[in-house]
């Protein structure tokens, strides 16, 4: 049984990790769920400073799994891509596709700063102007850059998967960052969508797996918002 601690109300870094944990069929707690907003607050700190954790977190996401406690979603998704074949068994195989979680990371990241280009702790409202900015080189620059990578990827191995013939977890975080663009930058993506059709292939058959499936539609699922990563502002999404 492991245990999933994250901020409740919004899907962020968390449903990167809750998506391997559906697919993999694995029985887990969502603090973020299971527990009042106050009570589930309580327990991230615990978490993130609790005397009894010897090796300490910077931040949520963060998996219990026994006496274990792993933070970094790509670090978390490394233990979990080993455990529940949701990644090559080999070193060679495990490595790229941890290289290409970390290279998703980097996206998310950069989608995240079009929001909060100046400082995280100030409000969207009070970084307007830099926002404007930072999103426009986003989606005319950075946004086609990291998504042709992932379609000449795609282009590469051929099976429609980004490793080898089989799902892995980077499939997993691709279809999310995926829904999240679409979410935070409707019409950019609308742009650029005859450009990724690997890209779609994949996200349409992740959707369609059978535990996926039931997750998506079940309440367990969390909506992007205006409090995560993916945040739809319209003028922010100009083409």
């Amino acid at each position: 049984m492991y245990e999933l601690y994250y901020w409740p109300g919004i899907p962020g870094r968390g449903e990167f990790v809750r998506l391997a944990l559906e697919e993999a069929g694995a029985a887990y707690v969502d603090i973020a769920q299971d527990k009042s907003e106050s009570a589930a607050i309580r327990a991230i700190a615990q978490a993130l400073t609790g005397k009894d954790v010897a090796q300490p977190s910077f931040a949520v996401p963060v998996l219990k799994s026994g006496r274990r406690w792993i933070g970094q979603t790509a670090n978390i998704l490394f233990f979990l891509g080993a455990r529940h074949h949701l990644a090559p068994a080999s070193d060679t195989g495990a490595l790229w596709t941890l290289q290409l979680q970390l290279t998703l990371a980097d996206l998310v990241a950069e989608a995240h700063d079009t929001h909060h280009p100046i400082a995280g702790s100030l409000y969207f409202e009070e970084q307007k102007a830099a926002a404007r900015q930072r999103s426009a080189n986003f989606t005319d620059q950075r946004l086609p850059k990291f998504l042709d990578y992932f379609e000449r990827v795609l282009a590469r191995t051929g099976s429609g998967y980004l490793v080898g013939r089989r799902l892995s977890y980077a499939d997993l975080s691709l279809f999310q960052v995926n829904a999240g663009l679409r979410y935070a930058f409707p019409n950019a993506m609308g742009a650029l969508d005859a450009a990724l059709p690997r890209i779609n292939a994949l996200c349409e058959r992740v959707q369609q797996r059978p535990r996926i499936a039931a997750y998506l539609a079940s309440p367990r699922r969390q909506n992007f918002n205006e409090e995560g990563i993916f945040r739809h502002y319209p003028e922010l999404d100009q083409t």
